[in-house]
C-alpha cells in the first residue's frame, strides 16, 4: 500500500519538533541537523493521488508548520547562551525558515482550490482573509484580532521584480525586501513610517500600506511597550520634522551603510529609532546580513551598495529580542511571488558562478538617462512619466537606473514560461509546481539561450 503524503509531512512536522526540543550539544550538530531538516522539506513530493487527502487537511498541516517554526525561532536564545549559534547555524535556519513558508504557501494554496489573482484583481489588504491566512503565534492567540502597537514592525514583500532581487542581494536569500515601523498617535491614528527608494523618509496611513499590494507580511513585537513607543515617536517626529520644512529632507540611503543620519534605508530607520529610544543599548540587528560574498561585484556596485554586511530587513526573523506575533500572506500572489524568488536565485546563481552580467544597450540607456532627468520634476510630472521612465529619487545613480529596469524586463522575459507551467501543473495535477522545478526549468532555460537571457550576457 503507497503510504499516505499526509503521514509524511506529519512525520516531517514531528522532526522539526524534535529539532527544536533536542539538547544540542556543539554547533556541529545543530548545523547537521538544521541542514537536515531543510532537505527533509525541500524533498517532500506531493503526488497527484495525494492530492484530495492533502486538500482535505491543509489548513491543519499549515497551521501545524507555523508552529512548529515557531518552536524553532524560540529556542534561539538558548542555541545562543550555548554558544553554538553559529554564522553556519544561523544561515541553516534562516534555509528551514525560507522553505518552510514555500511549504506553507503551497499548503495554502492547495487549502484555495488553487486561486490566483486575476488581471486587475485587487491583493487582499494585509492581516485579512480566511483563517489560514493570517498565522499567529500561540503565545499571541486569543482568537481575537490582535491590535497593532507604538513600536511594531512589520515586515513585508511586494511583487514587483526588484522585491524579489532585493530579499536575495545577500549571503542567504530571504522572502522579505521591506521593513517598517507603526506609530500610532494620541488621537489614536495608525501610521507607518517607513523609507523608500523613491521617496526617501516618509509617513503613511497603515491601512494605505497594508492595502497596497502585499504578497506577505509579518508583525513583530518588542515586549517593553514603553521602549517601543518611544522608538515609533522618535522615528515619527523625524521625519515628520523633514517634511514639514523643520528639517531636511531624508534621501533613501543606497549604499546600505548603517552608519550616518542624513540618509536612511528602511531597515536603518527601524534601527536607529530603537538605538535612540534605548540610548544605544537596543543595536539591530542581532545578526547581520553579509554582501562580501558575492562574486557579482559589479551588480552590488551598479546598484550603489557599498557596506560588507549591514541589516536586511529579513535578519528581524533571527533577531527573538523581538517577538513574532503573525504572519499573513495572499495565497493567490503567494505563486507570482515564488516564480520571482527562483527567478532572481538564477539570475544571481549565473552571475556568480558563470559570469553573467548585465549588458546596456541604446534604448536602457535613454531609460537610464531620462529616468535621471525625471527626478528633477514635480511629482506630477513625475507621477504621468512613471508609465514611459521610472519614478527615481535624484540621488539614484545612472547606473542604479539602468541596472533596475534591465532586472525588470529581463525577469518579465522570463516569468511568462514559468506562470505557463505552473498554470499548466495546477490543471494537470491540481498542485502548485514545486520551487525545485522551477530551478531546473529555467536552467534549461539557460542552456538553450546562447548566453542571452533579457539583458544578461554570458557563455552559452
Amino acid at each position: 500500500m503507497q503510504r499516505s503524503v499526509v503521514k509524511g509531512l506529519e512525520d516531517r512536522l514531528a522532526h522539526m519538533a524534535a529539532v527544536a526540543e533536542r539538547q544540542m550539544t556543539s554547533h556541529h550538530e545543530l548545523e547537521a541537523s538544521l541542514r537536515q531538516l531543510y532537505h527533509l522539506l525541500y524533498d517532500t513530493e506531493i503526488d497527484e493521488a495525494d492530492r484530495r487527502e492533502v486538500a482535505g487537511v491543509a489548513p491543519l498541516l499549515l497551521h501545524a508548520l507555523f508552529v512548529a517554526r515557531m518552536r524553532l525561532r524560540d529556542r534561539i536564545p538558548a542555541w545562543q547562551a550555548q554558544g553554538i549559534f553559529t554564522r553556519t547555524a544561523q544561515n541553516a535556519l534562516r534555509d528551514v525558515f525560507r522553505i518552510a513558508r514555500y511549504a506553507i504557501d503551497m499548503l495554502g494554496e492547495i487549502a484555495s482550490d488553487n486561486r490566483r489573482l486575476a488581471p486587475g484583481e485587487k491583493s487582499k489588504r494585509g492581516f485579512t482573509g480566511t483563517g489560514w491566512n493570517t498565522l499567529v503565534h500561540p503565545a499571541y492567540d486569543t482568537g481575537y484580532n490582535i491590535p497593532f502597537r507604538s513600536g511594531d514592525l512589520i515586515l513585508m514583500r511586494g511583487s514587483a521584480h526588484n522585491s524579489a532581487a532585493i530579499a536575495r542581494i545577500g549571503d542567504v536569500d530571504t522572502q522579505f525586501s521591506h521593513i517598517a515601523m507603526v506609530y500610532v498617535d494620541p488621537d489614536g491614528k495608525h501610521w507607518i513610517v517607513e523609507a523608500l527608494i523613491e521617496d526617501g523618509s516618509v509617513i503613511n496611513p497603515l491601512e494605505y500600506v497594508l492595502d497596497h499590494g502585499l504578497g506577505r507580511a509579518v508583525l513583530y513585537r518588542h515586549p517593553d511597550a514603553a521602549l517601543a513607543a518611544r522608538a515609533a515617536k522618535l522615528a515619527y517626529e523625524r521625519v515628520l520634522a523633514s517634511k514639514t520644512g523643520f528639517a531636511p529632507h531624508i534621501p533613501y540611503d543606497f549604499s546600505m551603510r548603517l552608519t550616518g543620519r542624513r540618509k536612511l534605508f528602511c531597515a536603518k530607520l527601524v534601527a536607529q529609532a530603537y538605538a535612540d529610544a534605548s540610548n544605544g543599548e537596543i543595536q539591530l540587528p542581532a545578526y547581520k546580513t553579509r554582501f562580501d560574498h558575492r562574486n557579482n561585484k559589479q551588480f552590488l556596485k551598479a546598484i550603489g551598495v557599498k557596506a560588507k554586511e549591514s541589516f536586511a530587513p529579513g535578519d528581524i526573523d533571527l533577531d527573538t529580542r523581538f517577538d513574532l506575533v503573525a504572519e499573513w500572506q495572499d495565497y493567490r500572489l503567494t505563486p507570482l511571488l515564488r516564480r520571482q524568488d527562483m527567478i532572481m536565485t538564477k539570475f544571481f546563481e549565473w552571475m556568480e558562478k558563470r559570469g553573467y552580467h548585465f549588458e546596456e544597450t541604446f534604448f536602457i540607456r535613454v531609460i537610464a538617462v531620462f529616468g535621471r532627468l525625471s527626478s528633477y520634476l514635480s511629482e506630477r510630472a513625475k507621477n504621468l512619466l512613471s508609465s514611459v521612465f521610472p519614478k527615481v529619487p535624484r540621488n539614484m545613480s545612472r547606473s542604479c537606473v539602468a541596472t533596475i529596469v534591465m532586472l525588470h524586463k529581463s525577469a518579465e522575459e522570463v516569468i511568462p514560461a514559468l506562470a505557463a507551467l505552473d498554470d499548466d501543473n495546477v490543471r494537470m495535477t491540481g498542485l502548485p509546481l514545486h520551487p525545485r522545478e522551477m530551478l531546473a526549468h529555467l536552467e534549461r532555460l539557460r542552456e538553450v539561450s546562447a548566453g542571452r537571457i533579457g539583458y544578461l550576457r554570458g557563455k552559452a
